[in-house]
C-alpha cells in the first residue's frame, strides 16, 4: 500500500476547504441529504412526521432523490471532471458557494416552503441544473471537446423532464428523468469502469487487453435510452416495451465484454461493475412493467437505489481519494457500506414486487441505506474538508 504523505498530519479540516473544489461540498452535502431525506420520507409516509413541504409528500420524496441527491452528485463529479478534461481553472471559492447555495435553497424551499409561491420554489429548483450545464458547457465549448456534448444533451433532457414533472406531476416525466439518469450512468460508467479495470489489471500483472470496449455498442446503448425516453414521454408502450428490452440486452452485453470478474479483488473497481449491473436489471424490470404490468416501483427503485445510488457511492469514494491526493485505498468500513447499499436495493425491489412484506422490507432497506451513507460520512468528511496532503491547490 502506498504510504500517505507525512504532511497529512499537519493539515486540519475547515469549512473554507469544502469550497476549494466542487466535489468537496457537493459530495458531502449529497451524503447528508441521503442520510436525512430517506428516514424523513419513511416517517412521513407512515404518519409519524409532518412538515410543510411545498408539494405533496410523494412528490417531495421523488423529486429530492432524483433532482436533489442526484443533481448534487452530478455537479460534484462533472464540475470536477470537466476541469481535468479541458485543463481549465476549477470553480471554487465564492462562485462555488453561490452555486451550492442555489442547490441548498432548493432543498429548503421544497421541504419547508408550503406557504410560498409556486414560481419561487420551482424557479429556484429549476435553475440549478442549467447553471451546472453553463459552467461545464462553456469549458467544453472552449476546448472544442465534441465527445462531451452527449453529456450536455442528456443533462438538458433531464432538466426538461424535471420541468415537466414539477409543472404537471405526470409520472411519464419522472420515468423520463430516471431513464436519462441511466443514460448518464451509461456514458460516464462506460468510460471509467473499463478504464479503471484495465489500469488495475496493468498494475497487478493482469491482462488489460482482456477488457474490451466497443464504440458501436456504447453508442447503441445511449441511443436506445434516448429512444426509450421519447417513447415513454409520448406514451407509446408498443414501442417502449421492445426498446426497453433491447436497452437491457445492450447494457448486459457491455458488462460481459468488460469482464468485471477479473477485478474481484479490488473493491474500488468491482463496485463499479456491480453498480453498472443494476442498469440492465432496472431496464429489464421496466420492460416487464410494460409487457406484463409488473409494479413500476420495482424498476424505479432498481434504477434509483440500485444503479444511481450505488454508482454514485462507488464513484465518489474513488474521486474523493484521488482528487485530494490520497492513495486509492478504501478507508476501513467502506466495503461494508457498498454491500449494505446493494442489499438495500435488493430488498427495496423485492418489497416493490411483493416478495417481502412492506413494513419490514422498507424498514430494513432504510436501515441499510442509512448505514451506507453514515459510513461514508464518518470516513470521508475529514478527507473532503481537509487540504491535500501534498500541498497542491484544491
Amino acid at each position: 500500500m502506498q504510504a500517505i504523505p507525512t504532511a497529512q498530519a499537519t493539515v486540519s479540516p475547515s469549512i473554507a476547504q469544502l469550497f476549494a473544489y466542487p466535489f468537496r461540498i457537493f459530495f458531502l452535502s449529497m451524503a447528508l441529504l441521503a442520510v436525512l431525506a430517506i428516514p424523513a420520507w419513511v416517517l412521513v409516509v407512515t404518519g409519524s412526521l409532518s412538515f410543510p413541504t411545498a408539494r405533496p409528500g410523494l412528490f417531495w420524496h421523488q423529486h429530492e432523490m432524483l433532482f436533489g441527491f442526484l443533481s448534487a452528485a452530478i455537479a460534484g463529479f462533472l464540475l470536477t471532471a470537466v476541469c481535468v478534461w479541458t485543463q481549465t481553472t476549477r470553480t471554487h471559492g465564492p462562485r462555488l458557494a453561490l452555486l451550492w447555495g442555489v442547490w441548498l435553497a432548493g432543498r429548503l424551499l421544497l421541504a419547508f416552503g408550503g406557504d410560498l409561491p409556486f414560481w419561487l420554489v420551482q424557479g429556484v429548483n429549476l435553475s440549478f441544473l442549467p447553471l451546472v450545464m453553463v459552467d461545464a458547457g462553456w469549458r467544453i465549448w472552449q476546448a472544442r471537446q465534441k465527445r462531451q456534448f452527449m453529456i450536455l444533451l442528456v443533462l438538458g433532457l433531464m432538466w426538461a423532464m424535471q420541468t415537466g414533472f414539477v409543472t404537471t406531476f405526470d409520472a411519464e416525466y419522472l420515468q423520463g428523468a430516471v431513464i436519462m439518469a441511466l443514460a448518464l450512468i451509461t456514458i460516464i460508467g462506460g468510460r471509467i469502469t473499463p478504464a479503471f479495470t484495465r489500469n488495475w489489471l496493468r498494475q497487478t500483472g493482469g491482462n488489460p487487453d482482456s477488457v474490451r470496449t466497443l464504440p458501436a455498442l456504447d453508442l447503441a446503448s445511449v441511443l436506445a435510452l434516448l429512444l426509450l425516453l421519447f417513447a415513454g414521454v409520448l406514451e407509446l408502450p408498443a414501442l417502449a416495451a421492445p426498446v426497453a428490452t433491447l436497452a437491457a440486452l445492450l447494457a448486459l452485453t457491455r458488462l460481459a465484454v468488460w469482464q468485471g470478474w477479473r477485478s474481484r479483488w479490488e473493491p474500488l473497481v468491482w463496485m463499479l461493475h456491480l453498480s453498472m449491473a443494476w442498469v440492465p436489471v432496472a431496464l429489464g424490470l421496466f420492460a416487464a412493467h410494460l409487457w406484463l404490468n409488473w409494479p413500476a416501483n420495482a424498476w424505479l427503485h432498481a434504477a434509483g437505489t440500485g444503479a444511481i445510488a450505488c454508482m454514485i457511492l462507488g464513484v465518489i469514494a474513488r474521486v474523493a481519494l484521488g482528487h485530494t491526493g490520497r492513495p486509492l485505498s478504501l478507508p476501513r468500513g467502506m466495503v461494508t457500506a457498498f454491500l449494505a447499499l446493494h442489499l438495500a436495493a435488493v430488498i427495496r425491489v423485492a418489497t416493490a414486487l411483493g416478495l417481502l412484506p412492506w413494513p419490514p422490507g422498507i424498514g430494513t432497506a432504510t436501515l441499510l441505506w442509512e448505514l451506507a451513507f453514515i459510513l461514508f460520512l464518518i470516513r470521508y468528511t475529514g478527507i473532503l474538508a481537509s487540504p491535500r496532503p501534498d500541498g497542491r491547490p484544491g
